[in-house]
């Protein structure tokens, strides 16, 4: 969600912090604003709407001069959006900013305790009692008084924080919430991810949880809430700077769906290696023996949005190769349901940014219980990657649209591998079977490519229903776990309503909602169900549906029940959802696109979701 960038150098701050949020934007926003230190003061300059407003009332930042600032675009939790409730916030004597992500928990009380000690507040914000608390406990040292104000904090925050009296520091402060700190020729920064950043360089320090950070024009230094000082090394980002560019697409979104096939690419093939002369997969990152994977009696796959379709994929698929018992749950209700995990289980958290604070919360829970955690994780450095037990990056490279589409796909991929692996270690695939499932695997990519080739008859389609109310995705087994994935694309981005169903269910209520010329996208890639989907496809044909089908290029006994047909290229029935997501994209794409829809900004979503 919301975006931080802060710098301290020899450069102008205000260009630089602004050209670093606008690499945020697609993490959702409604304001923006920054705090620069002039020589003599902080001037603070806020604007509601996008980014590009703040650029022109500050003209590209040149009515901010000074070499030190901190900036924010904000995504709005408490508090209507609007130039008041916009970071940064101040002391009432304007010499404290602090730009922040995350919630104060705790901020009612606080702000009643500040109020009863004569502070007054302007806006409507959590973040505003830190800007009081930072100015009432300020005696001259900013560490000490940071780590005084933390202590009483309760809720998640990473920070940006500027004192005018200590013109050559900015400090940086972070529990729960995403912050890395850069370094380099030009002077230091603070950013809530790489992207932000990565123009300037390439040299990072991943902020651990209570750990506070203090940048000075050539160094910096990295405490503990007990203010001992602590050592920390760098990380090399090796993205190519370009991935974070359109590169000549006209969204992210259709640029990030046209490196699906690379991105599988880059997850599947460095584990899928020689091994005595055959071929195997190794999933190093796992640190688990083949005893230790035997041993695993049951799975909990817990995750959110996409990343739960992805999980419920893999529940369908490790119970089909490896036989083992599988419960996919939400983040957000695993939590809060105090989930009975016995002996012999283990947890698989997925998460593309890796700072998903359910998905988070949900590693910490599971680990507190003795549980063993692997994090599927796109972002290296991120929350649940260092504090997961394993971590089983996918290489899908920076994702900038809110909508996700490659790094589904290549969580999809790494839930292949892990059911093969484990299928394999229990001795369940013979040869020639787990042979078979590896050439299926390596076609993917190629055969991803010429569904995307369908862009224009998937284009065409799509502009016939940019007026629809309704639209409905049915399936059954691993097609229920696509329809769900279809629908949220379509309803993400082009805000028309959709719901998937089991297909299986449509006379317990669903088939109800049917109208005459309702669209129904009906997934049908698993052959021992295709008589069943034809089935439930005639009874909304039925009721008036037009039909929109997706399924097997064998499967030609679709066509005749259904009004148009998209057609996959053949490969084994478990990753069918790989191929199949592919149209359902473009779809989602093109009605959104057709309909004049922010694709890559959707409204009232954010690309990570770092709080409740």
């Amino acid at each position: 969600m919301c975006g931080i960038v802060g710098y301290i150098g020899k450069e102008q701050a205000a260009s630089i912090i602004l050209d670093g949020l606008s690499k945020l934007e697609y993490r959702g926003y409604d304001s923006a604003g920054m705090a620069i230190f002039d020589g003599e003061k902080l001037r603070t300059k806020k604007a509601i709407g996008r980014l590009k407003v703040l650029e022109n009332i500050t003209r590209g930042g040149e009515t901010l001069p000074g070499c030190s600032g901190i900036g924010h675009t904000r995504w709005a939790t408490h508090g209507a959006p609007s130039d008041k409730n916009a970071h940064p916030h101040t002391n009432a004597a304007g010499t404290i900013a602090v730009v922040h992500n995350g919630i104060i928990e705790n901020y009612i009380s606080l702000k009643k305790k500040m109020a009863d000690k004569g502070y007054s507040f302007v806006s409507e914000t959590d973040t505003e009692v830190l800007a009081h608390l930072l100015d009432y406990y300020y005696k001259g040292n900013p560490l000490e008084t940071i780590i005084r104000v933390l202590q009483r904090v309760e809720g998640s925050y990473a920070l940006g924080i500027l004192f005018a009296d200590h013109p050559g520091e900015i400090y940086a402060a972070r529990k729960d919430s995403p912050l890395i700190v850069g370094q380099s020729a030009l002077g230091c920064f603070i950013a809530s991810d790489v992207p932000a950043i990565l123009k300037y360089t390439r040299t990072v320090y991943y902020m651990d949880n209570q750990e506070i950070a203090v940048l000075r024009g050539e160094n910096i230094s990295f405490y503990s809430m007990d203010e001992e000082e602590v050592a920390k090394e760098s990380a090399t980002v090796d993205w190519d700077a370009d991935a974070a560019e359109k590169a000549g697409y006209e969204h992210f979104m259709l640029k990030e769906m046209y490196e699906q096939p690379r991105t599988l690419e880059d997850t599947l093939s460095p584990r899928i290696l020689d091994k005595d002369g055959e071929k195997d997969i190794v999933i190093e990152e796992l640190n688990m023996t083949a005893e230790e994977l035997r041993a695993v009696r049951k799975i909990h796959i817990v995750a959110c949005g996409s990343a739960y379709h992805a999980g419920v994929t893999g529940k369908y698929v490790l119970e089909e190769l490896a036989r083992i018992p599988v419960e996919v749950d939400l983040a957000s209700e695993f939590r809060y349901r105090n989930p009975l995990l016995e002996e012999g289980c283990m947890v698989i958290v997925i998460s593309q940014s890796g700072e998903t604070a359910d998905t988070l919360a949900a590693l910490r829970e599971s680990k507190a219980k003795g549980f063993r955690v692997l994090g599927i994780v796109n972002v290296v450095g991120s929350s649940i990657a260092r504090e997961a037990d394993a971590c089983l990056y996918t290489w899908a490279g920076p994702e900038i649209a809110v909508a996700t589409t490659k790094a589904y796909s290549a969580q999809l991929a790494a839930v292949y591998l892990l059911a093969m692996k484990f299928a394999r270690v229990r001795g369940i695939l013979a040869d020639r079977d787990f042979a078979a499932l590896l050439a299926d695997l390596k076609c993917l990519p190629d055969q991803i490519e010429l569904l995307l080739g369908q862009k224009q008859k998937i284009q065409r389609f799509a502009n016939r229903y940019l007026g629809a109310r309704d639209i409905f995705f049915i399936g059954r087994g691993i097609d229920y776990a696509i329809s769900l994935e279809g629908s949220l694309k379509l309803k993400e981005i082009s805000y028309i309503h959709s719901e998937a169903y089991a297909a299986g269910e449509m006379k317990h209520g669903t088939i109800s909602l049917i109208e005459d010329g309702t669209l129904v996208v009906a997934v049908s890639t698993q052959p021992a169900l295709y008589q069943k989907m034809i089935s439930n496809i005639v009874e909304v044909k039925a009721r008036g549906a037009f039909v929109m089908a997706v399924t097997n290029e064998e499967n030609r006994e679709m066509q005749k029940v259904s009004d148009y047909c998209v057609y996959i290229p053949e490969t084994h029935p478990c990753f069918t959802n790989s191929l199949a997501i592919i149209p359902l994209q473009l779809f989602a794409y093109y009605v959104a696109v057709g309909r004049g829809c922010d694709v890559d900004k959707p409204k009232n979503l954010a690309k990570s979701v770092t709080v409740e």
